[in-house]
């Protein structure tokens, strides 16, 4: 059964049949379309390492935050099309490039084809960790086609409130469906592995990690499997954030990892129909977030240190790498 022909990959079920070249709510066909494939320092230290994770920036979104800081990709207006063939010798080329994983950053709207691509490029070899990179925005369906390829789940949790994830998302189910995602994120992977790479003392640990990968010995920990759940503090929305957090930890405690971002980057124009969005989180409100989490027990988890609200975070979008 072909997928695309009345389209439900998303929670969205917008119907489409995006085999006639007719766009669903992602603003994209049947055919994968990508922005950027190349190496990316920008992840958590985990992800990232020293060598970078292996991104494929999909193009189209199907979720749509106004305050988007990818929004010339999210959009859908720039990207180029590629065949299924064409994604998995991407994804064995950045495994040639040395990445620590490959990186599927907004994929879900072609599960399929990317499924196929996985399958093909492991055919041939490809055997780094599989990093899903999604707003969180899922359904459990779509997840479960990629149950045994994915190693690691890069979810976001942006909201508990309905009326937030409606105002900003215009997605007033995002909790519910967010949460709903998570269970089968964990369920797919289980507790977080890392691995030990460089130096002498190599080799697969599982207990809990620092915010700080390097340890000063040449010793760099990756994530081979697991899950973390990035939330991103928007200004004047402490709360909320305090609530995101608290839920996270108290459904799952030190089974998935929470990273808390302070990178909230106001784009052009946004301050004319949201104000409040019209300006960086401050340092106090980020502190604030940051302390109550240490407060009632995260301890597997990010933050981020100093001045990192900066557009340097957004890469070129320049179909480089694809």
């Amino acid at each position: 059964m072909n997928k695309f022909t009345d389209c439900c990959l998303c929670p969205r079920n917008c119907h489409v049949d995006r085999t006639q070249r007719k766009t669903g709510y992602c603003g994209q066909t049947d055919q994968i379309r990508a922005a950027r494939a190349a190496l990316h320092m920008w992840e958590e230290p985990c992800i990232s390492g020293d060598a970078g994770s292996g991104a494929v920036f999909f193009s189209g979104c199907t979720l749509g935050c106004v305050f988007c800081q990818n929004h010339s990709i999210a959009a859908g207006s720039v990207g180029k099309i590629i065949s299924t063939e064409r994604l998995a010798d991407i994804f064995l080329e950045l495994q040639e490039q040395k990445a620590w994983n490959i990186n599927l950053v907004t994929a879900g709207h072609f599960a399929p084809q990317v499924v196929s691509a996985l399958e093909i490029a492991r055919s041939q070899g490809l055997h780094l960790p599989i990093v899903y990179n999604t707003s969180g925005y899922e359904k459990v369906e779509t997840l479960q086609m990629f149950d045994g390829l994915v190693d690691i789940y890069l979810p976001d949790f942006k909201y508990l409130s309905a009326e937030l994830a409606g105002t900003y998302s215009h997605a007033s189910d995002y909790p519910q469906v967010a949460k709903l995602a998570l269970q089968e994120m964990v369920r797919q992977v289980g507790t977080a592995q890392f691995e030990v790479v460089s130096g002498e003392n190599s080799g697969i640990i599982t207990d809990e990690m620092s915010v700080d990968v390097d340890y000063g010995d040449g010793n760099l920990e990756r994530m081979l499997c697991g899950v973390v759940v990035r939330h991103l503090v928007l200004p004047g929305h402490v709360e909320e954030s305090k609530k995101v957090i608290r839920y996270l930890h108290e459904a799952y405690g030190d089974q998935i990892y929470i990273s808390i971002m302070n990178q909230y980057t106001p784009m052009q124009g946004i301050e004319v129909r949201y104000p409040e969005l019209g300006r960086k989180i401050t340092p106090q409100e980020y502190d604030e977030v940051v302390d109550y989490a240490i407060e009632i027990g995260v301890e597997n988890g990010f933050i981020q240190d100093g001045e990192t609200a900066e557009e340097s975070f957004i890469p070129e979008f320049d179909t480089s790498g694809i």
